[in-house]
């Protein structure tokens, strides 16, 4: 049963056995996230149970079956961070998984470094957590804000986007992608018209809306997630700007957001994404088995989640050890290859390189069924989708 606040949840992968009282304790992992708000949607109990698929497939683990725990952080730093500190402190907890909300990210981060313990980031998308906050014990499995910034500011520039106003999320992440998006428009020739920032979880944007109407834009970059990228967007089709010529860049939105906005209203609209269930037989039929749990076909933060996970016990198993130095050093010599990635590899600053997409959503007459939502516009190798290592103030990197 999970219920919030970090209440635990305990999935045995195999059946229990008796164990010496001198025994060590199995490898456990603990699944953070927001369970109940925003950024529940597509992660949530969702990711939790792709986790429990990583588990599950890697079987024993130093002998024992894997464990698991699972907490709603409720999008609060200090929650987040006393759930992370008594899962370390009095749960034997081992790694923390997902942690959507940079802000929260950043505190399990510190907590993490502190204990020597390993983070498996998939939600939390600042590119500073591999950039000047980086560590040994941490690494970034999905899209951050660097390679949202890079990869869908470019494309949407190509198609003549040159004049953008920021609508954000107001705290770190919104603050970060704005800014890393604002270094490739100006690069590029483009100009920043402004920028607002509204609270997480807002139902009314109707203020920010009409700051950005006054600036007369052709493209509205919203620096936000799940719900708030949602009733941005409907509330800007209902303010009219769409129809004045403005495109949005909607940076985190996912399948069930663009059924909530529809294909007749999001149609076109691109988006960079590190997984797509619909792409090859590999990730549909990884999909099928999580559709069979949950309901519906998987988005990128419960497939990246069990990319994360089967890669930390696999590196687990290959260092015969717990022990997080000696675990942090063999997931980056060990390859990233699972149906989300083929030949990746974890950098030194943690940052895992792999493949982005480009993704369009498409017309309602394309689609072929309720979850083709997307055409895969164009594949972005990870050496061009992700900061370079010189680039990024990694203490890591710059002490060598």
């Amino acid at each position: 049963m999970q219920l919030r606040f970090g209440v635990a949840v305990l999935l045995l992968s195999g059946t229990l056995s008796m164990q010496p009282a001198n025994a060590e304790p199995p490898i456990k992992i603990g699944v953070l996230n927001d369970m109940s708000s925003v950024y529940s949607t597509a992660g949530g109990k969702e990711t939790v149970e792709a986790v429990k698929m990583a588990i599950e497939d890697a079987g024993p683990v130093l002998g024992q079956p894997v464990q698991l725990v699972s907490g709603d952080h409720q999008n609060k730093p200090d929650v987040g961070s006393a759930i992370a500190r008594r899962w370390y402190d009095t749960e034997g907890v081992d790694a923390i998984v997902d942690v959507p909300n940079s802000g929260v990210g950043f505190a399990v981060q510190a907590l993490a470094k502190e204990k020597k313990k390993i983070s498996l980031f998939v939600g939390a998308l600042s590119s500073d957590i591999t950039g000047p906050k980086c560590d040994n014990y941490t690494t970034q499995w999905s899209v951050d804000t660097w390679s949202l910034a890079h990869v869908l500011g470019s494309a949407v520039m190509k198609k003549g986007g040159d004049r953008w106003f920021f609508i954000g999320a107001d705290y770190v992440f919104g603050r970060a992608l704005v800014r890393d998006t604002s270094a490739v428009i100006e690069g590029n020739g483009g100009k920043v018209l402004g920028a607002v920032y509204a609270p997480l979880n807002t139902a009314d944007f109707s203020s920010f809306l009409l700051r950005a109407q006054a600036t007369d834009p052709n493209v509205i970059g919203l620096a936000n997630s799940s719900g708030d990228t949602v009733n941005s967007i409907k509330q800007a089709v209902e303010f009219g700007l769409t129809s004045k010529g403005a495109r949005f860049a909607a940076y985190v939105l996912f399948l069930e957001d663009v059924q909530a906005i529809t294909l007749k209203t999001a149609q076109g609209l691109l988006l960079v994404n590190p997984f797509y269930w619909n792409q090859n037989d590999e990730t549909r039929a990884w999909s099928k088995r999580f559709e069979a749990k949950i309901g519906h076909p998987p988005d990128w933060d419960p497939a990246m989640s069990y990319s994360a996970v089967a890669h930390y016990l696999k590196a687990v198993k290959a260092a015969g050890t717990r022990d997080p130095d000696k675990v942090a050093a063999k997931m980056r010599e060990l390859p990233v290859n699972d149906f989300t990635t083929h030949n990746g590899k974890v950098r030194v600053d943690g940052r895992v390189i792999r493949d982005l997409y480009l993704l369009q959503v498409k017309k309602p007459e394309e689609a072929k069924s309720k979850w083709d939502i997307y055409n895969i516009v164009a594949t972005v190798p990870g050496d061009q989708a992700f900061r370079p290592l010189n680039e990024g103030n990694c203490p890591l990197v710059t002490k060598k």
